[in-house]
């Protein structure tokens, strides 16, 4: 199949992708279009229809696999279909995994790397904690292993939530190697919980969306409950270290605009809200460029970032 991080300006397409969103728009003048979006394994892409009263236009909705001739072009520096046809695909001409965006990285040795991060921790509780949720419950591991870390914004892909968990661990290990100041137990432990919640947040693939409580909730507040109920059942588990440890998870978004229901108080929750920025701020931009495919110019406004961005020159 020909696959969405191939596509080029000019190139025309007969293929079967999953449409993960879609909705009727107008145009300025009135009229009646569709505005898709198409994935594959290899990333999204918007699509339109302009014509729906066209007979090549068939039924489909939101969630199924359809098969699709259209055009690429391009629409503010980013690629984009022209849909000529369209219908719903059937049962034998797509294979689902070829529809599952994966983590270009190794994910059995990322989660073994995080493990390691684990026995590394000395403090008996916080490393009992962390045993109950990542090594002693296999039905948590392999769903941790298998969830994204964000519905579009970054790390949105099978193995999206244990790389960035796996990143800012890392970022956090670094932090608290340069600044002795910082209590590298209690960091560590919140670095590798600080996401934990999304488990809840999103629903898994290929659906990938925001759940009811994701909505409701926020993966936050839904994180630092989790994590709560667990160090209750910790026999002698101390107070202070349960609060600060919940303080790190609350705080983690840095400010009350993005989220976090506290902002940083301790040095560890400042530590961690840094590595998270980072890492996710990092991998919105190299997504962001990698979707501009062979582009060297500008590639326009990024409202993630807040700036025009392109590659550096080689």
């Amino acid at each position: 199949m020909k696959y969405i991080e191939t596509f080029r300006e000019g190139m025309h397409t007969t293929d079967v992708y999953l449409c993960k969103n879609k909705q009727i728009a107008l145009t300025k003048s009135g009229k009646e279009y569709g505005n898709l979006v198409l994935q594959d394994k290899t990333g999204t892409i918007d699509a339109k229809i302009w014509d729906l009263n066209s007979p090549g236009v068939g039924d489909f909705e939101t969630m199924d696999y359809v098969h699709v001739e259209a055009d690429v072009t391009l629409f503010q520096n980013s690629h984009q279909l022209n849909i000529r046809r369209i219908r719903r695909a059937q049962e034998g001409e797509y294979v689902e995994s070829d529809y599952l965006p994966v983590s270009k990285k190794d994910i059995k040795k990322m989660y073994e790397e995080l493990l390691g991060f684990i026995k590394s921790v000395k403090n008996p509780y916080l490393n009992r904690l962390l045993s109950l949720y990542f090594v002693d419950n296999e039905a948590f591991a392999k769903a941790f292993q298998f969830h994204s870390a964000a519905k579009t914004v970054h790390h949105g892909f099978v193995g999206g939530l244990l790389e960035h968990t796996l990143s800012v661990t890392k970022l956090c290990d670094y932090y608290a190697s340069y600044y002795p100041q910082l209590n590298r137990d209690l960091l560590l432990t919140a670095a590798i919980f600080h996401d934990v919640g999304k488990l809840r947040e999103l629903s898994t693939f290929p659906e990938n969306d925001y759940t009811d409580d994701g909505q409701l909730l926020g993966h936050i507040i839904i994180g630092t409950e989790m994590v709560g109920i667990t160090i209750r059942s910790i026999k002698g588990f101390p107070p202070n270290l349960a609060a600060e440890l919940k303080h790190c998870i609350l705080a983690h978004h840095g400010e009350l605009e993005y989220g976090s229901p506290k902002k940083p108080a301790l040095l560890e929750a400042l530590a961690l809200n840094f590595a998270d920025n980072t890492d996710a701020k990092m991998e919105t931009m190299i997504e962001a460029l990698n979707a501009g495919g062979d582009n060297k110019g500008w590639l326009g406004f990024n409202r993630l970032l807040e700036t025009n961005i392109r590659k550096t020159s080689e």
